[in-house]
């Protein structure tokens, strides 16, 4: 298939050149990526201690929320930055940043203090997840793009996985502070590998200094941030349909359309409108925003399914939700020998495919049934969504050149933390919903109407008769079970987005690393030799 756009002007350079060069930038991504996905769950066990040191119980789930809205709002910023003025200075100020927020948190005095400083944090994490995975492309050609992948995968899901036992270690042993400090040291060694062993291709100085369209990125972190609020808060802080979540809504919709107006008009765009007019970046971004919005279901109502349900402790549910990061990055780093074979396209459909299938077996899984059931489910997941996820971050990574690469990333990466965030609030409405239908017809009186009270209660034996809890671990798994319906859905829709949006070939361009036989080192290209070729694939 032919490119829909023109070939940028200058090859995708590698960052360094060299194998040995490459190790410690690698090294220095890796500890990146784990400060930025520890994280964003290494607060989780440690609540009841922070909340009893500094008070605010009625805001604390801010801790998260702050979080995340700041990580998410400005990855559109950063990917844009990456590209105007290279990887390494963003990367460097997003590290220092994520050290300075991390400083902070360990000396807030009281919630409110806490709050400010975890999105300070938040800033410097999206600075770390877009950056990271931009360099990653930059550092590797094609084909061994998957490996570097790969790692980054196992880094992430491993710290996610971790992040709750080191958090309710350090909580219960030291104090919850050294939670933040404990980046400290990391983040340092990171920002010394970074500043030493980065090495940036050399680039055609611009005939005009750069500009920063700043109006633009206030107006993105703007919409960015009432959007996720609304999301993350409505039927949690208040009614769906109050005052503050159609409030919300309604500015964030007309913040949106302004937002347009000013990308429009601006030279150099913090949102371009090429991540939406190539058919290629655009159905990978609603591919992945599916993707995040079907990855509630396991990691958000999975736990509690294992809790409520199964009648585990929660060292046993984390368990059973960990095994998906095992057959995760192991499906990832093997997905190359399928892409290779038939495309990125089918390669992900094949992956989406599978998970689709994967998700509708949930309900059909016996009640109340064993450990392993999910557990197998959830193996088989990882192992799907690594064939689904890393073949259209590679392959869109792929279909464009340096000075767009990081753009195009940042979109990417913006888009299924959307999707998490609108999957976290929908799903929460639909478990809600259906279990307050079933406690209608409740045996006793006074029992709570929402999961998460519904899970406290079954973890105290004796707050209900034995016929209520049962009545009550029933409405649990007809909740989630609608919960992976709706996660099935989403995966759905991201088969029609490829299906309807995606070119069957991706077109790749293809740097010299690539090409079947190396060029001749001591010959001069020509004008049309040095622009990189297109190869669909």
């Amino acid at each position: 298939m032919p490119a829909a756009h023109a070939a940028p002007a200058a090859p995708a350079a590698p960052a360094t050149t060299t194998p040995r060069g490459r190790r410690p930038v690698v090294a220095a991504l890796m500890l990146g990526m784990a400060l930025a996905a520890i994280d964003g769950t290494i607060v989780s066990t440690a609540v009841p201690q922070i909340v009893g040191d500094l008070g605010g119980f009625t805001v604390f789930s801010w801790l998260f929320s702050g979080y995340l809205l700041a990580v998410t709002v400005t990855l559109p910023l950063y990917g844009k930055l990456s590209d105007t003025f290279g990887r390494k200075p963003v990367l460097i100020a997003g590290i220092i940043l994520f050290l300075v927020g991390s400083l902070l948190c360990a000396a807030a005095w009281n919630m409110a203090a806490l709050i400010a400083f975890r999105i300070v944090q938040g800033l410097g994490g999206g600075a770390l997840q877009g950056t990271i995975q931009t360099i990653a492309a930059d550092l590797y050609p094609l084909k061994e793009r998957p490996r570097i992948q790969a790692r980054l995968s196992t880094v992430w899901a491993t710290s996610s996985v971790a992040g709750p036992v080191a958090g309710g270690l350090l909580a219960g042993y030291a104090d919850w502070r050294w939670i933040f400090l404990i980046n400290l040291p990391v983040g340092a060694v990171a920002l010394w590998l970074v500043v030493r062993h980065l090495q940036e291709p050399s680039r055609p100085r611009p005939a005009t200094r750069p500009r920063v369209d700043w109006a633009g990125a206030l107006a993105v972190f703007a919409t960015g941030a009432l959007l996720l609020t609304a999301l993350v808060q409505g039927g949690v802080a208040w009614p769906w349909f109050s005052a503050p979540s159609l409030g919300l809504f309604g500015a964030s919709a007309l913040l949106a359309a302004l937002t347009v107006v000013i990308e429009r008009r601006a030279a150099e765009p913090i949102i371009p409108g090429w991540v939406w007019r190539r058919r290629t970046i655009a159905s990978v971004n609603l591919a992945l925003g599916a993707m995040g919005l079907l990855m509630v279901a396991p990691t958000v109502f999975l736990p509690t399914y294992a809790q409520s349900v199964l009648g585990l402790g929660p060292i046993a549910a984390g368990f059973v939700l960990s095994v998906m990061t095992l057959s995760w990055p192991v499906s990832a780093a093997f997905s190359d020998r399928v892409y290779n074979r038939i495309g990125f396209r089918r390669t992900a459909m094949l992956g989406m495919g599978a998970a689709l299938l994967i998700l509708l077996a949930f309900p059909l899984l016996p009640y109340p049934g064993e450990a392993w059931h999910p557990a197998l489910l959830m193996l088989l997941l990882g192992a799907a969504l690594g064939l689904f996820q890393l073949p259209l971050i590679v392959g869109v990574q792929s279909t464009v050149g340096w000075a767009e690469r990081g753009t195009t990333t940042a979109s990417v990466l913006f888009c299924r933390q959307v999707g998490q965030s609108i999957g976290a609030a929908l799903f929460g409405a639909i478990a809600n919903g259906v279990l307050a239908a079933r406690l209608l017809d409740a045996p006793v009186d006074g029992l709570p109407g929402d999961l998460d009270a519904v899970a406290r209660t079954l973890e105290d034996p004796g707050a209900v008769s034995s016929a209520a809890a049962e009545y009550l671990r029933r409405a649990v798994d007809a909740a989630v079970d609608h919960v992976y319906v709706g996660a099935a859905g989403a995966a759905a829709l991201a088969l029609l987005a490829l299906i309807t949006l995606a070119p069957r070939r991706f077109p790749v361009i293809t740097e010299p690393s690539d090409s079947p036989t190396a060029p001749d080192p001591a010959a001069t290209p020509t004008a049309s030799e040095a622009a990189p070729a297109r190869q669909d694939r």
